[in-house]
């Protein structure tokens, strides 16, 4: 059952809905790519990692009793009388995120690089932050097509693109966007906003220069992962979504949502 939103369903952009859809998109982006690509390419999915210091993680390790006393180091040891040991330090939670490159079978060159930005992608100064910007950096000096694709309306703008150039496009604020980075000598910005009320854009996939791009589907592609998800299942629409839609965005969602039968909250007949 698709979502009940004609676009991005802002209610998947939750913590606890987020990851699961990128990553399910990352894998259908990369099945749709594989089906379309012409001879000589394919599409790979591949992962970064990296510790997030912003998550910590705590040791499953016992405290001492405080009838214990540290060993703080040489003789000015026998002179701490107040301090109690207090275990291990928490330590950084390894994160993973997918990602999709094209390559060239000829010289297994890497010609594109699709991303799908996630929540940590667009957290101030963390750790996601700074390992996506220095792989978008990385990806532009090596000469890389870079497709970034933002179903996130909360976060700090991360994409190539700056955000006053696709303000423009707009006329003003924007919910959702794509920026599309051309490589070469000069490489050079492209990028389409899209509000809720639309739906996602088929988005070409640039190649070799020579080559024709190859679209895929963005809509198609969140409707089957809805679908797959079940998130109708779980997802609570009766709750406001996070981060919060302004008030006339609300009444907006609230006349598609009244659009399902109220027994069944996947508008099933």
């Amino acid at each position: 059952m698709p979502s009940p939103f004609p676009g991005m369903d802002p209610w998947l952009e939750a913590r606890s809905v987020f990851p699961d859809l990128h990553d399910s998109l990352i894998y259908l982006i990369k099945r749709a790519l594989n089906s379309r690509l012409p001879a000589g390419y394919y599409a790979i999915a591949k992962t970064i990692v990296w510790l997030d210091d912003d998550q910590r993680r705590e040791p499953d390790v016992s405290v001492a009793t405080r009838k214990s006393r540290p060993r703080v180091g040489g003789a000015a040891a026998a002179t701490v009388t107040t301090l109690q040991p207090l275990g291990r330090p928490p330590v950084p939670v390894p994160c993973e995120e997918g990602y999709v490159e094209i390559h060239a079978i000829d010289g297994r060159r890497l010609v594109t690089a699709v991303e799908v930005l996630s929540r940590s992608n667009k957290r101030g100064r963390s750790a996601g932050r700074k390992e996506y910007l220095k792989k978008q950096r990385e990806f532009t000096q090596a000469r890389v097509n870079v497709v970034e694709i933002d179903l996130l309306r909360a976060g700090t703008h991360t994409t190539a693109s700056p955000r006053q150039r696709l303000e423009r496009l707009n006329g003003g604020p924007f919910h959702y966007h794509v920026c599309v980075t051309r490589a070469g000598e000069q490489p050079e910005l492209f990028g389409a906003v899209f509000p809720l009320d639309r739906p996602l854009p088929a988005v070409e996939i640039l190649l070799d220069a020579g080559v024709a791009p190859v679209t895929v589907d963005l809509q198609a592609a969140l409707t089957e992962a809805y679908d797959a998800g079940r998130y109708a299942d779980f997802v609570d629409y009766a709750q406001p979504c996070t981060p919060p839609l302004s008030p006339e965005e609300q009444a907006w969602a609230d006349g598609v949502l009244r659009t399902r039968t109220p027994t069944d909250p996947r508008g099933e007949k």
